[in-house]
């Protein structure tokens, strides 16, 4: 079986890529991963705020005057020891590069335009062979309108392209009014890939100490659903590439989505929960199944269960929902 596909103009041996989690913090798992079958892996984030920090440390340095940063700095989260500030993340990716053969994509967690953008084409000149924009802000101003939000998204993502030659894909939340739009606007604005969907985490309350607490918890395949539903109308209505994360934990779910019509699925809390070696498992599964179904490649069954493929589109529109409502019945 051929297992092979593209991604932002990348030749990958398969569609299993392993998403920004923790493990690729080292050079080690990182080789590790390629050596179980990963086909690529998108770094760890670096976060806008690391790149603020930073910049404030700077002019506090060389001002005259001290203290005046004292404040700001409260703003942000403790971000001088998350993962490796971003001097060290420049080394991390010329390391990763230096140390594996296949692609090793960085990814910038961002929320709005600013100095950092620089910092792309830093990252392009360590070696790193895509950029993922892991974009994402909280709006709770009621006087900002959603088309101003797409508006600096979109403004987000033309500068980044036109800062570097390497691709850029966007990480995208499914939190749109008109999706599909969204999706071809980014591509206009120089997204050469889609990622759906970024993984929200919900603070919960702690009754006891009366406090907002934080939790991290793994996706399960039920998540996958949603992704699997806007790939499959995304498919054929944008030429940007299309990858989807959150919920894909076995061979069966990777098919699932290149079927919908994905280029690549990422994965991490099927590697977290698993271990590294499960990536190999996960590529067995996809090959016993294609051989039992008579397939002969990755890129025959792309987009075969899009949604202008199949031969009832309604079923991904508001007509599906009256008979997922009525097909369940109650038993005693």
């Amino acid at each position: 079986m051929d297992l092979s596909t593209t991604y932002l103009g990348l030749n990958l041996r398969n569609p299993v890529v392993v998403s920004s989690c923790p493990l690729a913090e080292e050079v080690d798992n990182i080789r590790k991963m390629e050596d179980a079958g990963a086909a690529a892996v998108v770094l760890h984030s670096l976060f806008e705020e690391q790149l603020t920090l930073e910049s404030q440390e700077l002019d506090r340095h060389l001002s005259e005057t001290t203290g005046v940063f004292a404040e700001a700095h409260s703003y942000f989260p403790d971000m001088t020891s998350y993962n490796l500030g971003p001097e060290g993340y420049l080394e991390h990716i010329r390391k990763a590069k230096a140390s594996v053969s296949i692609p090793v994509i960085a990814s910038l967690n961002a929320v709005s335009s600013g100095a950092w953008i620089r910092f792309a084409k830093s990252i392009e000149e360590a070696g790193a062979d895509a950029l993922e924009l892991n974009i994402f802000t909280l709006q709770t101003d009621p006087a900002v309108t959603g088309s101003q939000i797409e508006d600096a998204y979109c403004e987000l993502v033309r500068e980044v392209a036109a800062t570097v030659k390497i691709p850029v894909a966007v990480k995208l939340t499914p939190y749109f009014t008109a999706m599909a739009n969204m999706a071809r606007r980014l591509e206009q604005a120089g997204a050469r890939g889609l990622v759906l969907f970024n993984r929200l985490y919900q603070p919960d309350f702690d009754l006891e100490a009366l406090e907002v607490k934080h939790t991290l918890e793994l996706s399960t395949p039920y998540e996958s659903l949603l992704r699997l539903h806007w790939v499959a109308i995304l498919y054929g209505r944008v030429n940007a590439d299309l990858a989807v994360t959150g919920g894909f934990h076995g061979g069966t779910d990777i098919i699932k989505a290149m079927m919908a019509g994905a280029k690549v699925a990422t994965i991490a809390s099927a590697v977290l929960k698993n271990g590294i070696p499960y990536i190999g498992k996960i590529l067995s599964e996809m090959q016993a199944w294609m051989q039992e179904h008579e397939y002969e490649s990755v890129r025959q069954m792309q987009g075969s269960m899009s949604q202008r493929s199949v031969a009832n589109p309604n079923a991904f529109l508001r007509s599906n929902y009256m008979k997922v409502l009525s097909s369940y019945s109650l038993r005693a």
